[in-house]
């Protein structure tokens, strides 16, 4: 029987990131995926021959720059490449909204729509960076425990209350900003900068990004400021296309974790944690290989680790209940294109490549718009007309397709995982052409261009990446399930109920999206109790 210090279920980035760190420390680490390739939904695959995709998520900003540079991410291949223009929305009158790097560009487009509105951008982004500072100061660090069960965690209550009390001294305007993002909706955030309903629309997209809920939704606000932290090119707030497709950053953590002695093993299902006396022994693979190990970190998420993984009899029901309880329902559906021809925008024509093909492409004209989108998919129904994100990573990275070609990634909302009628079976590539039409209202030529099609619905997303629900971020972005109530109060610390048992995964704190603190934290707090019990 093969025994290690540490195993890791998952090789997902954030799975990297933890293995990365116990290696670094000296600790005997195998990694195993279920998948033949590494990378959970960070990952670029060659869906088609010669057609490198990235086929879940697709830009990237919110990687912590600490991880980048202690498990030397450049060193094996990371690169970014920082979009310019930032965004793109087509308006059905013809006319388009640019959002650029140049803040002097920005202001110049921005007073096409709303000269007022112009001038307050700068005050705006500035409001917003401030606020993103103080949260991703947070972001690093274990939350408390609420009530608090012990000196550390008063100890991190207290640096807490410092910390706030601080920001509110040196900047009262930002605190009672942040203490009103936490609770507000995307809608009320902008009303309160803004008139032009068009910059708020492409503004407010950042709000509701696997969210559910509409923009006048409470709670849209702070996942607005969760997709305004991070940086690309070293410019704070800015998303990027990464070299070689999103798995150029999980390629480079697996190599940075091989580099340093870990073991990854592919096409290595887990069946069970194996669990003696209240303790994590090992793991029972699905092939009936049986591997052991004093510590578990699962990188999946919370509902998928405790209902799927594990038996029953071995947490406590109330633990169990509220694991159950999780918000953990996905919205989103992801189409991936191959075309023959960039599409030829009424607002921006032309195939040739032009910066209405570089940054993020956003099919909403107005905040109605989307919240009836919503209203839609709260019945159980795919919006009929939904909001669009669309990226071309291929008009930075052509080394991705085979000349002549490009690749177009459409993330759909809303597309809800429970459905009123239907199944996504049934409904998925009927729905897909229903999203083809809606772009093609905005580019003409778009389905006449499309070469090969992908579509990933949330049962899709569910069954391919083992997204419980479909949901991107393992459990919902609200503030029931953030900071010291992720994934539950009391158990916000990457530890759960079995000792040497522990959570590694976006389903913690700081949650979703390509950071890799998840897994940074959760190696921070294994490390503490294995030298714990060293000493012991």
């Amino acid at each position: 029987m093969r025994k290690f210090d540490a195993i890791i279920i998952g090789a997902g980035h954030n799975g990297l990131v933890t293995a990365g760190y116990l290696v670094r420390n000296g600790l005997n680490v195998l990694v195993l995926e279920r998948r033949s390739i590494v990378g959970g939904v960070c990952v670029t695959e060659e869906t088609f021959p010669r057609h490198r995709i990235s086929t879940a998520s697709y830009v990237c900003s919110l990687l912590d720059p600490g991880v980048v540079a202690e498990l030397e991410l450049h060193r094996f291949g990371y690169a970014i490449f920082p979009k310019d223009p930032v965004s793109y929305t087509p308006h059905p009158d013809g006319r388009g909204l640019f959002f650029w790097q140049d803040g002097k560009k920005t202001f110049d487009e921005m007073a096409r729509f709303s000269r007022r509105d112009a001038s307050h951008y700068a005050d705006y982004e500035a409001l917003v960076n401030r606020l993103a500072v103080f949260a991703e100061s947070q972001f690093r660090k274990t939350p408390p425990n609420l009530p608090p069960m012990g000196s550390d965690d008063w100890k991190r209550c207290l640096s807490l209350g410092g910390e706030l009390l601080a920001l509110g001294w040196r900047d009262p305007s930002s605190l009672a900003a942040l203490a009103k993002i936490m609770r507000s909706s995307v809608r009320e955030f902008l009303d309160g900068h803004f008139e032009s309903d068009a910059i708020k629309a492409t503004l407010a997209t950042d709000g509701v990004i696997g969210f559910n809920g509409a923009p006048s939704t409470p709670g849209s606000a702070y996942v607005l400021l969760h997709h305004c932290m991070g940086e690309a090119g070293g410019k704070r707030g800015l998303w990027g296309f990464v070299k070689g497709g999103m798995g150029g950053i999980t390629q480079a953590l697996a190599k940075s974790a091989q580099a340093k002695g870990a073991l990854i093993q592919t096409d290595a299902a887990v069946a069970k944690i194996q669990i003696r006396s209240g303790k994590a022994v090992g793991v029972l693979l699905e092939n009936g290989e049986e591997i052991e190990a004093p510590v578990i970190a699962s990188n999946v998420d919370p509902k998928g680790t405790f209902l799927r993984l594990m038996d029953r009899g071995h947490l406590p029901v109330s633990f169990r209940s509220r694991i159950e309880a999780i918000k953990m329902d996905g919205n989103a559906l992801k189409i991936n294109l191959v075309l023959g021809e960039l599409p030829n925008f009424k607002a921006s024509p032309g195939t040739n490549l032009g910066p209405q093909h570089k940054g993020t492409i956003h099919i909403c004209p107005s905040l109605e718009y989307m919240e009836e989108a919503w209203r839609e998919a709260e019945k159980g129904n795919p919006s009929r007309n939904p909001m669009l994100e669309c990226c071309i990573p291929t008009a930075y990275d052509d080394s991705l397709v085979p000349p002549g070609r490009h690749v177009m990634s459409i993330f759909v909302q809303y597309a809800p995982y429970h459905l009123v009628q239907g199944t996504w079976d049934e409904l998925g590539d009927s729905y897909a052409d229903r999203v083809i039409d809606v772009l093609s209202e905005y580019a003409p030529n778009i389905k006449g261009a499309i070469v090969e099609r992908q579509v990933l619905s949330p049962l899709d997303l569910e069954r391919k990446y083992g997204l419980t629900g479909g949901n991107i971020f393992h459990g919902d972005m609200v503030l029931s399930q953030l900071f010291s109530l992720r994934p539950l109060r009391g158990w916000a610390q990457y530890r759960t109920p079995v000792d040497g048992l522990y959570l590694c995964g976006s389903g913690t704190h700081p949650g979703g999206g390509v950071t890799g603190l998840p897994g940074y934290n959760a190696a921070r707090e294994i490390l503490t109790d294995v030298k714990a019990k060293v000493k012991s």
